[in-house]
């Protein structure tokens, strides 16, 4: 069951991790925000540029969470630390790199595109959007007065092996982790499919298709910026002075392309509609309708049926509103009611995904005070014997290798789980 639009912060947000983005940050910023992204959780990895100077308007706006996080190897760290800290908060969340651009095609806003899509079956968890990779437009030299979607305009043709590569938008509470930049980990039988509904079960799709959304990559810019990129290191540690050849691997300029320009210059004249209230309040009056049955005496148990990720996503934002909208007595109050109302939908028919997301989320629910973390603490000791006979079944009717190796890890983590529960 989908969850109320307005219990979440943000309808879509982007993750990204950057270092030196400092002369590419606004526009791609301003870009996404007229293509409907409203939040934006900016990982800075140690930049000694002036990024975090251009980021502090959209910081001071709301607009920008910002993280500091210094290291090597960290775009792995820095997507599962935002699933694990922000899938409450966000409806749809996309990690995406600073020089990618989601267009979308056939909607006017991603958000659209992406609920096109996944109104079709309730277990899609994540579109799939290929990259089409453009070129240098022949610039040797970087212009940076000159905004990266205006210099470059020209791209590959949609068979250039590259363009294969994907990003996902997502439902980040059906997300398990990240093992790869271009593709999550979901719960179990939940799956991504691409604008036309195919199966994709990893990082690379047979063939471009780019009809309805796509995201136009920028990988080369001009060869005096591929240069200084290659050169100042990025995100995984990986400083190298690249060649030439490689270069020209790359650099794609087949087809004219200004179609984003024209998009981007659309999006400008679009009137946006006032805030008949903040932010803040419209979730405020979203968990008063969410969590209403459970202040009435006997609630109807059908009211709880499928909800779980309705109610984690109650507790999750009524914490986060303590101190800001609420106050701590109200954001107790709230946060107490979310969790009676998750217990009682834990009586209910569950999916294994819903089981799963339960259990990600536990570390944060076991420490807090309230009576009733003690009683779902038990019923989950009831629910995990029936997850492991999933697991078991679901292992010796597969024939994939891989998947068999999935949900046995599954069975280890889940007994796992079950020891420290009954040590609680």
């Amino acid at each position: 069951m989908a969850v109320d639009k307005d219990l979440f912060l943000y309808d879509l947000a982007v993750v990204a991790i950057m270092k030196n983005a400092g002369p590419y940050i606004k526009e791609w910023l301003d870009y996404h925000l007229l293509a409907g992204v409203e939040h934006f959780f900016i990982y800075d990895n140690d930049s000694p540029d002036n990024m975090k100077e251009v980021l502090q308007p959209y910081i001071e706006q709301g607009i920008v969470t910002y993280i500091f996080y210094p290291g090597q190897v960290m775009q792995m760290p820095c997507y599962n630390d935002a699933v694990r800290q922000f899938r409450f908060f966000c409806r749809l969340m996309t990690c995406i790199d600073d020089d990618e651009f989601i267009f979308p095609k056939s909607k006017p806003t991603i958000a659209e595109v992406t609920d096109e899509i996944f109104a079709k079956n309730s277990n899609i968890a994540g579109l799939a959007v290929n990259w089409r990779c453009f070129g240098s437009n022949n610039l040797e030299k970087a212009d940076y007065s000159v905004g990266v979607l205006d210099r470059f305009t020209r791209c590959s043709t949609a068979d250039f092996n590259v363009n294969k590569y994907l990003k996902s938008i997502t439902n980040p509470r059906r997300i398990k982790n990240f093992s790869d930049p271009h593709f999550a980990n979901y719960f179990t039988l939940l799956f991504a499919v691409n604008e036309n509904y195919q199966l994709i079960p990893g990082s690379l799709t047979a063939f471009c298709s780019d009809k309805k959304i796509v995201i136009n990559h920028y990988h080369t810019k001009s060869w005096e910026e591929y240069q200084i990129k290659h050169q100042r290191g990025d995100v995984n540690g990986r400083v190298t002075s690249y060649q030439r050849d490689q270069f020209d691997g790359h650099d794609k300029n087949d087809i004219f392309d200004d179609s984003i320009v024209k998009y981007r210059n659309s999006r400008l004249t679009v009137e946006k509609n006032p805030k008949d209230v903040n932010r803040n309040q419209k979730v405020f009056d979203a968990l008063l309708k969410n969590l209403s049955p459970i202040f009435e005496i006997n609630p109807p148990q059908e009211f709880f049926s499928g909800k779980i990720e309705t109610f984690l996503t109650c507790r999750a934002v009524s914490a986060k509103l303590r101190g800001n909208l609420l106050d701590d007595a109200t954001a107790d109050m709230f946060e107490e009611k979310s969790l009676q109302a998750l217990k009682r939908s834990l009586l209910g028919n569950l999916t294994i995904a819903d089981m799963e997301l339960l259990f990600s989320e536990l570390p944060n629910i076991l420490p807090l005070k309230y009576p009733v973390v003690k009683e779902i603490c038990e019923v989950c000791q009831q629910i995990i014997p029936k997850l492991l006979e999933i697991y078991k079944t679901l292992v010796t009717k597969t024939e994939n290798f891989a998947l068999k190796h999935i949900y046995w890890n599954n069975f280890v983590e889940t007994e796992y789980l079950s020891r420290m529960l009954k040590a609680f």
